[in-house]
């Protein structure tokens, strides 16, 4: 079994709890392209049997998320997991006049963002957090990311929320992102939901549950997306029997093709993945 599931993450559970189930479920070897914390939910593409080869080409897709902004008040962790650590008036203008709206728009486009402590992002060989747990502060540089969109889905003034979907580059900290806004907006803040609902062309309208896959025999073929179907976009390059053989030997051929990445067939029948590098096809991933 080869291809790609996509799970949708329920919240309280890590990824590797999801990644342990499934293996259980299919029997076969289970990767992932990226966590989702335990409080966040929604779209965890997993990597099934020779999928798992396919990561290099899955790690760096745009993800959309939905998340939810607690307003007047910080937390340690940027979530709702940790400790607050600060509260702040939130002023009634947020709630008026569409300002929220434009405070949002400012975030579009290429900036430079500054990691939640709470990360797993290395700094002297050692991860964020565990320089955070012992109470030890670090300087930590910005990354560049980018907002292609973003858009505000709800406004509650009872409870000082607000909740946005925005649309971003990889490595984006959406933590981050909420403590960024409630700042212009004259406050403090965190997130205290998070929904992952797309992630490349994975969309969580298309996921499954790991309970469906328990339930259901049928669930895991119903949702399998194959090596074939995953490099659908990708162009074609059709092998004689004599070059299949060399091909799946590991060697080289020689081909008329520009650079890039190719499905190979032979007979009609999917073969596996191939790079086309200076006129040269190099086996990349075999099904067989």
């Amino acid at each position: 079994m080869d291809g790609i599931i996509v799970v949708n993450k329920p919240k309280g559970c890590t990824s590797h709890d999801i990644v342990y189930k499934v293996k259980k479920i299919t029997n076969s070897k289970v990767g992932h392209t990226g966590t989702l914390d335990p409080m966040a939910t929604g779209v965890l593409p997993l990597l099934i049997g020779k999928g798992t080869l396919c990561s290099k080409y899955l790690i760096n897709h745009d993800k959309i998320y939905q998340a939810k902004i607690q307003l007047g008040q910080k937390t340690d962790t940027a979530d709702a997991e940790g400790e607050i650590i600060e509260e702040k008036i939130v002023p009634n203008e947020i709630f008026q006049n569409g300002e929220a709206e434009k405070i949002l728009a400012t975030f579009l486009g290429k900036q430079e963002q500054i990691p939640p402590m709470y990360s797993a992002i290395k700094v002297n060989g050692k991860k964020l957090y565990e320089y955070a747990r012992k109470g030890q502060t670090v300087e930590i540089q910005p990354r560049q990311i980018e907002i292609y969109d973003i858009k505000l889905m709800e406004l509650d003034n009872e409870n000082k929320q607000l909740q946005f979907q925005v649309s971003c580059s990889k490595g984006t900290y959406i933590r981050s992102l909420c403590e960024d806004i409630a700042k212009r907006l004259g406050t403090v803040g965190y997130m205290c939901e998070l929904n992952r609902v797309q992630v490349g062309d994975f969309n969580i309208s298309n996921s499954v549950t790991v309970e469906e896959l328990q339930e259901n025999a049928d669930a895991v073929d119903r949702h399998l997306i194959s090596l074939d179907r995953l490099f659908e976009n990708k162009p074609t390059i059709n092998l004689n029997s004599r070059k299949l053989q060399l091909f799946l030997n590991g060697v080289q051929l020689t081909v008329q093709d520009i650079d890039g990445v190719y499905r190979v067939y032979s007979e009609n029948e999917f073969v596996g993945v191939g790079v086309v590098n200076k006129g040269l096809l190099k086996r990349d991933i075999v099904v067989f």
